[in-house]
């Protein structure tokens, strides 16, 4: 299993109390009991559900003092593998895979190192039916985190988009479609349409289902996101998930891997978001997650 290099930020949490609060050479001003509570919380992932009539909805929005990297799995692993092995506070599924052969359907990178190309999978390159959208497929959107001379950003782009400039690709794993500012689904093959009537919908778009993202706010803090089916809930379409994760701040976003692959791990314990026909959870193991690990 490969991972990401982890980034250790050098300001700890003391030190950002200090620099809010100031100090004076011969004293330190005072932080009132509930200012101070409220920077402990903002210094700490915060994990939210929500419930609505179509889903639970799982939040965990990342503070910047956080390291967000890739790992992947030579066969497929759950979310929960994933944690024991990286140590990690929080894992998400991630990227696109094949579930007949293990191969992935998405670009990852790991550690600044190309790990899965899906133009090696010829399951997807030799699909005739796939063959018309494959430009498409192999460009699609992906989660990056850029090495930018040691300081590490975030951001969601197509895989052919340029790298900024002074800045190097550390971590990225492809999925799809861009949610927010808009969809791009069309864009990215996953729809098309013949005389305004929609005659592709590879990943069900349109459809309720347990969905899985992540995105970012305008102050760049990453925000994971998981739609979970419930007895009388049956999931969310990708324009409900769109609206869902713009009301809680959110302005650009992924759609991630979803359906049966939906699943996160947070402070110990597994989310599922699918279930089966007798209502029990689905459990299905995956090739690629997102990885959260705590500041030192």
């Amino acid at each position: 299993m490969r991972r990401g290099r982890l980034w250790l930020p050098g300001l700890g949490l003391l030190g950002l109390l200090l620099a809010q609060c100031g100090m004076a050479s011969s004293s330190v001003t005072t932080v009132p009991p509930e200012r101070a509570a409220a920077e402990v919380a903002r210094s700490h992932p915060v994990f939210t559900p929500i419930e609505t009539d179509q889903a639970t909805l799982y939040f965990l929005k990342i503070p910047t003092g956080y390291t967000v990297s890739v790992a992947a799995a030579d066969s497929l692993q759950t979310v929960a593998d994933f944690a024991q092995e990286t140590g990690a506070i929080a894992v998400i599924n991630a990227g696109f895979f094949d579930p007949q052969n293990a191969q992935t359907t998405s670009h990852i990178v790991i550690a600044g190192e190309a790990v899965a190309d899906p133009a090696t999978n010829e399951r997807l390159v030799g699909s005739p039916d796939l063959a018309p959208y494959l430009d498409q497929i192999l460009s699609r959107s992906e989660f990056r985190r850029y090495d930018c001379g040691g300081t590490p950003r975030y951001d969601i782009a197509l895989h052919s988009a340029p790298v900024p400039e002074g800045c190097a690709i550390a971590d990225s794993v492809g999925a799809g479609p861009q949610l927010l500012p808009r969809n791009t689904a069309y864009a990215e093959g996953f729809t098309d349409y013949a005389d305004g009537a929609l005659i592709r919908d590879a990943i069900g778009s349109e459809s309720p289902n347990a969905r899985s993202a992540v995105g970012l706010t305008a102050a760049g803090e990453v925000v994971w996101v998981m739609a979970a089916q419930q007895a009388d809930a049956p999931g969310l379409t990708l324009a409900e998930l769109a609206e869902a994760m713009a009301q809680q701040g959110i302005v650009k976003a992924l759609n991630l891997d979803g359906g049966s692959s939906t699943s996160l791990f947070f402070d110990g314990q597994v989310y599922y978001g699918r279930l089966d026909a007798e209502g029990r959870s689905v459990q299905r193991p995956v090739k690629s997650v997102l990885v959260l690990t705590a500041p030192e």
